[in-house]
């Protein structure tokens, strides 16, 4: 679940606020070795309501989507002996939930903002830093943001991957997928992933 949600950084936060539920997608920083399931980092414009309106009685629900397909039936070998077959869709995702906690501290902001970049970096071609752009930059954009901390109480993940279908209608999923273009390739790896459990 940890690696998905390194993965796939990008989340829905979900709270309830005294007009209902309310979402944002963010990005969040995981760090997986505070607390028992790990302690989520992000942060919102200041103006974004959710940080004032939240309830903090609920737990927030956080939710990570990794990879994700239509799945044809016309993919299964099993189509032609009995035509017992229907689509559906493949999908990996892990919901978190925690308590959501406001950080306004101008060091806290700074570190999330550090370990943010520092994390996204590493897949690019730079080694562009926080630090080069200049201080009072920075610090303006600093005041415009207010820190989210959630630390996890509760992961859960939710892989369907065609687990529920014969190994030669897997096959013929991993074959369909690796066919297509685009976004198909992760799932097919998920997908033969399980196959080779």
């Amino acid at each position: 679940m940890h690696q998905l949600m390194h993965a796939h950084p990008l989340a829905a936060l979900v709270v309830l606020t005294d007009s209902g539920l309310v979402a944002n997608h963010i990005p969040f920083f995981l760090s997986e070795f505070e607390g028992e399931f790990g302690m989520l980092r992000g942060h919102v414009a200041r103006s974004n309501p959710i940080w004032q309106r939240f309830n903090p009685e609920c737990k927030a629900l956080i939710i990570f989507s990794g990879a994700q397909h239509y799945i044809t039936p016309s993919w299964y070998p099993t189509k032609k002996d009995t035509g017992k077959v229907v689509p559906t869709w493949n999908y990996a995702v892990v919901h978190a939930c925690g308590d959501m906690q406001v950080r306004h501290e101008s060091a806290w902001i700074r570190s999330h903002l550090e370990e943010l970049t520092s994390r996204n970096e590493i897949a690019m071609d730079s080694d562009w830093q926080v630090s080069d752009a200049p201080v009072d930059y920075i610090e303006r954009l600093m005041r415009m943001i207010v820190g989210i901390e959630i630390p996890i109480t509760h992961l859960e993940g939710k892989w369907k991957v065609s687990q529920n279908q014969p190994a030669q209608n897997r096959d013929g999923v991993i074959q369909g997928l690796k066919a297509l273009s685009g976004d198909s390739c992760p799932m097919a790896g998920l997908v033969e992933a399980y196959q080779n459990k």
